[in-house]
């Protein structure tokens, strides 16, 4: 049973599935589902996307760097926003992030990180990397290491990793287990290159999961058979 734990959420979780903005019935969701395994015990730290609010094929018109500025501004804008509905679900949350200063958000210290997990809260992690041209995904395998997580869940819509894109493809396969060197070399794209990359140096177990299936995450958190797993050796 892992007790310390990231989650890497895309900004569509907030919205529904390829609809903008956010969605109450879609935050409830995501907010019930949190409920949960925070009452189990469980440290959450979080990485959401901002595709709910920018997509980067959709800035294309901007400098790259320009575009992952404002991709970056949108994590933040989830985070608290997110962090406004969990707190008034009565889940304990603080929000840290190194490229705003604003009054509902706290620089990223690692002793305060630890301080906010022992008194019980939530921690989301806005900004992304704090630089461009990286994604979401290699933030939330850069904060896991800083968090000191047991292991990475990247919430999506499948039920797993497959050798080609299931929603496309009828004969595609899902994996129970990969490792990491496995995932790098077939280039699958569930995670980024660079985030296998990391969680490989540092041996991150990582659980890829259908996050829209009731109970899933705990069940995963609680160590049953639940999505792919990929770790160092099968």
């Amino acid at each position: 049973m892992k007790r310390r734990v990231l989650l890497k959420l895309s900004g569509e979780v907030l919205s529904g599935e390829g609809q903008k903005g956010f969605n109450d019935d879609a935050i409830e969701y995501l907010t019930q589902e949190i409920k949960k395994v925070s009452n189990e015990g469980f440290n959450i730290g979080m990485v959401v996307g901002a595709g709910n609010l920018f997509r980067g094929k959709e800035l294309d018109k901007l400098t790259n760097s320009i575009a992952d500025n404002i991709g970056m501004l949108g994590t933040v804008i989830n985070a608290v926003y997110l962090k406004d509905f969990f707190e008034k679900q009565g889940i304990k949350t603080v929000v840290v992030s190194q490229i705003v200063s604003l009054p509902s958000v706290k620089p990223i210290q690692y002793d305060d990180i630890d301080l906010y997990f022992s008194s019980g809260y939530v921690v989301i992690f806005a900004g992304g990397t704090s630089n461009p041209f990286f994604t979401t995904d290699t933030a939330a395998a850069i904060r896991s290491v800083e968090m000191k997580a047991e292991l990475i869940v990247k919430a999506t819509k499948v039920d797993g990793i497959y050798t080609k894109d299931p929603k496309k493809y009828n004969d595609a396969l899902k994996y129970d287990t990969i490792t990491y060197e496995e995932a790098i070399s077939k280039n699958l794209k569930v995670l980024d290159t660079e985030a296998f990359a990391i969680c490989q140096r540092y041996n991150m177990p990582i659980v890829v999961l259908d996050f829209f299936m009731k109970d899933n995450l705990i069940k995963a958190l609680k160590g049953e058979n639940v999505g792919t797993r990929v770790v160092e050796k099968l």
